[in-house]
């Protein structure tokens, strides 16, 4: 009892719970702390990192940080190049992963994303109770209350950054017997066997990567063609650093590439047999395998929220969510980290946020942290006056340097407010879902946006008199909208109703 006294955040009663000690979670804590709002944080983990103190199982990320980019590394600008390191107003934890790392790639190694993430947290004293296991929920009219392994918690809001990080297995018969993909072992157990790995996304790609040196033969088999990044450009499909096992199969190489439904896997005495049917012809193949890898994905560790109400959906059991991350179901309950993929905005041209992955999520932890503070705890957030005459350049400046339209494009958006009365203001990062829906005095949204053939190219939406408008600019080759060309386009958008807010544009 002594030892559970000493931890921070003892058992109790507090204005807002965060659950999680992952980039989502410790984001959070952070952004919350310098907006003065009072929290606690609890973990089931013994230090920070959340899944990326286990994962990826080659041990190296698939997101950059790159160290020589002209900009430097504690301004907001190097963070459109710096997909790891979290968010922080004080430059001691900015840009910390490039410090941490080893130059042999600019795709940091999981030990050392670990690390950066650990550095972070001392750095910023970010305050967590490890080894507290929140175990089961129930709500009252006032609180949300939270069984935990060191007693009960209980708060009006409580943000779940628990991960997408408990293993699926789809409902195939015999697949109970097979290895997932956190359970895979030392890559020299697999010299000269037959693989056969479910999944053809980037886990079963991770995985066919690094087992191409080892296995005799590779077939990654699931029901959906692959797809790759580099021909959606976007992060949606296998990442190019993973396209390797694709080649191989396109020219023969010992790589098996299968669009097919897994009916059946069994297991032998020493081998597998796994039957199979086409996905285009129906047409059935059963083959035999040294070894099967389930790499079959990940669901939210929700624990009984369903049970207290918390809709969900998909494959993945993600929440279904606000745009300001909010249980669509259950008030007071909220999500941060990779959870918040469940709010999907707008998925213009079927491209989701980057809400997955640190550089996406890490801006949404900012915007839900607001958010709270001013909704829930009633944090006054003053908003910079803009002069009419400064507001084209410095949307051209955000479309071509802001780091949060660039990670998350088509999802959040660069707001100003042009109401007559008020006068213009700077009202931040919205989700634009958010801004096309909440209706108000006159103003504009911008966006970065992809097509998934296009470079990305800037979107306009003006909402004046009640009514939006959405304007396409086009795609600049070195991705600068700062020049004249975009200038005098958003200059002819904006004029009318900048001249209506008390000066011409």
């Amino acid at each position: 009892m002594a030892e559970l006294a000493q931890k921070p955040f003892p058992p109790g009663r507090y204005q807002l719970i965060v659950v999680g000690s992952g980039p989502g979670g410790l984001q959070l804590s952070y952004a919350l702390t310098s907006l003065g709002v009072d929290h606690a944080v609890i973990s089931d983990d013994a230090a920070p990192g959340g899944m990326f103190r286990r994962w990826p199982v080659f041990q190296r990320m698939l997101s950059w940080t790159k160290p020589f980019t002209g900009v430097e590394r504690t301004t907001r600008a190097y963070e459109r190049f710096d997909w790891n390191s979290l968010l922080a107003d004080d430059e001691s934890c900015r840009a910390v992963m490039p410090a941490l790392m080893d130059g042999s790639s600019y795709f940091p190694s999981r030990p050392e994303m670990q690390r950066g993430l650990e550095t972070f947290a001392a750095r910023a004293g970010i305050r967590v109770r490890y080894g507290c296991r929140w175990e089961s929920t129930r709500k009252n009219h006032e609180d949300v209350i939270l069984t935990t392994s060191d007693g009960e918690y209980r708060a009006p809001v409580v943000v779940f950054a628990v991960g997408v990080a408990q293993p699926y297995r789809p409902p195939i018969v015999g697949l109970e017997q097979v290895p997932h993909y956190g359970d895979f072992r030392l890559v020299e157990t697999y010299r000269d066997r037959r693989v056969f790995i479910i999944g053809k996304q980037n886990s079963g790609f991770e995985i066919a990567t690094g087992l191409l040196p080892w296995a005799r033969q590779l077939v990654l088999a699931s029901p959906s063609p692959t797809k790759l990044s580099v021909n959606t450009r976007t992060l949606v499909g296998v990442r190019a650093r993973y396209v390797q096992p694709y080649e191989d199969a396109a020219l023969a190489g010992g790589v098996v590439i299968l669009d097919t439904t897994i009916e059946e896997v069994q297991r032998l005495a020493g081998s597998y047999r796994v039957r199979t049917r086409s996905a285009h012809e129906g047409r059935e193949l059963t083959l035999e395998a040294d070894d099967v890898i389930a790499a079959t994905g990940f669901v939210t560790p929700l624990r009984d929220l369903p049970e207290l109400g918390v809709a969900t959906f998909g494959q993945s059991q993600l929440p279904a969510q606000t745009p300001f991350w909010e249980s669509a179901t259950v008030p007071g309950i909220f999500f941060a980290g990779t959870i918040t993929q469940g709010a999907a905005g707008l998925k213009k041209h079927g491209v989701p946020s980057n809400s997955g992955a640190v550089q996406g999520y890490r801006y949404n932890a900012r915007v839900l942290a607001r958010h709270l503070a001013e909704t829930k705890f009633g944090k006054k957030i003053l908003r910079p006056r803009l002069e009419a005459n400064s507001v084209v350049g410095y949307l051209l400046e955000e479309l071509s340097r802001g780091p949060e339209l660039w990670h998350q494009r088509s999802y959040l958006s660069r707001v100003i407010n042009l109401d007559r009365d008020q006068g213009i203001s700077d009202e931040g990062i919205l989700p634009l879902a958010h801004f096309l829906d909440a209706g108000g005095a006159d103003a504009v949204a911008v966006t970065l946006e992809s097509n998934g053939r296009d470079d990305p190219y800037p979107v306009i939406y003006l909402r004046r008199d009640g009514s939006i408008t959405e304007r396409v600019m086009p795609p600049q080759p070195f991705l600068d909208f700062s020049g004249p060309a975009h200038d005098g386009q958003l200059r002819s958008i904006l004029e009318p109703i900048l001249s209506r807010s008390g000066a011409a544009a």
